[in-house]
């Protein structure tokens, strides 16, 4: 039976470049970056290069870069550092967030009592805006977090805008952009952002690894106590082959972007065609989405929600409903519960996320199976 993986809002496969890399790095560098004997030494190197590395796809400083396990990880550091050592008393967000920035943001709530107002979000997904702005104008010292591309409705945020509101009322900005990171250019000299984070994984890069960004002027403190690794921000040995693994991966991202995103904005285009002649009422989520996900709604019986995926599943295929971290849970997306009509959260509806990788016959398998539910 083939394989075809449509799935890659979820994780993506590992680049075989970025395969040869890390086991490159696991046979012959791995001396303990902390040590000063050669071995560490040149460890070392590797991981400072990486920083730079980094530092100049994204047009960053280089100690604006901290490496961490993950973007939850990142967003956590971040959020928790700026209620503790920043000041922060109320945190703008929005419903439809990733629960790390939601459940960091409820329990921040619960343990120090900061304020937390949710930005509306409209009958397509997208976010009120101009209900931001008056929010802002509350002399209150605030960070406003929002998600760049959001990972189930594909919906995408207006970066700059909401970056330049934050900065005329000085409050600051931290965006979850582990969907857009590799997959859109940043300039993050000129971008008004003060934090974001990323996940290797969601790039083709290896898991267990991701960075923050933090701008230079924000000087946080760390929420892991040990060594003195990543400028003290983040104490434990650092993965070495992992940190090489992902900026392989973000450098290959960046190198075959226009390429890969014209390939991909095909790919999306054929789907939804073929969706659309097989389900005439087929529902597309999302006001203005990302080039590389789509979320429908499919116009079946509800009692078919449930097995759509397995049905899918045995075929072969990799689609979902939803984020990976809450796939097992029984209860609805809480993306699509924060817009979605009812009738609609009752119908079947898939996330298909695409990469580089893709084909369209692939597509055509899947809507060939899905023709057959």
């Amino acid at each position: 039976m083939q394989k075809i993986y449509l799935d890659n809002a979820a994780t993506t496969p590992l680049r075989e470049e970025v395969i040869v890399e890390m086991t490159n790095v696991m046979r012959d560098f791995y001396g303990n970056p902390s040590s000063t004997h050669s071995f560490g030494r040149s460890a070392k190197t590797l991981l400072e290069q990486s920083r730079k590395s980094i530092a100049k796809l994204l047009n960053a400083q280089a100690s604006e870069i901290i490496f961490t396990g993950s973007a939850t990880e990142g967003t956590n550091l971040i959020l928790h550092s700026a209620v503790k050592d920043l000041g922060i008393k109320r945190i703008i967000t929005s419903k439809i967030e990733h629960h790390a920035t939601l459940h960091t943001v409820e329990h921040l709530k619960k343990d120090f009592g900061i304020e937390i107002a949710y930005v509306p979000v409209l009958k397509e997904g997208n976010l009120d805006i101009e209900k931001l702005s008056i929010l802002l104008q509350e002399k209150i010292p605030t960070l406003v977090s929002l998600i760049h591309v959001n990972n189930e409705s594909g919906e995408i945020l207006d970066i700059e805008r909401v970056g330049y509101l934050c900065k005329e009322n000085n409050a600051l900005f931290h965006c979850d952009t582990v969907q857009s990171i590799g997959k859109t250019e940043f300039d993050l000299a000129t971008l008004p952002v003060d934090f974001i984070v990323a996940s290797a994984h969601k790039f083709h890069g290896p898991k267990g690894v991701g960075f923050a960004y933090i701008r230079k002027n924000n000087v946080i403190q760390p929420m892991i106590f040990g060594g003195e690794q990543e400028k003290g921000l983040r104490a434990g040995t650092e993965g070495v082959h992992q940190i090489v693994g992902m900026t392989k991966a973000l450098e290959l991202a960046y190198q075959d972007l226009d390429a890969d995103r014209k390939h991909i904005i095909a790919l999306k285009e054929y789907c939804v065609s073929k969706l659309k002649e097989i389900f005439p009422d087929v529902k597309i989520i999302g006001a203005t989405t990302f080039y590389n996900l789509i979320n429908v709604v499919l116009p079946l019986d509800e009692q078919k929600a449930s097995m759509l995926l397995f049905m899918v599943d045995m075929k072969g295929i990799a689609v979902s409903r939803g984020s990976a971290c809450q796939s097992g849970s029984v209860k609805p997306s809480h993306v699509l519960a924060a817009f979605l009509p009812l009738e609609d959260q009752q119908k079947p509806n898939l996330r298909i996320s695409f990469s580089h990788y893709n084909t369209k016959e692939e597509i055509d398998c899947l809507v060939e199976t899905l023709k057959g539910v």
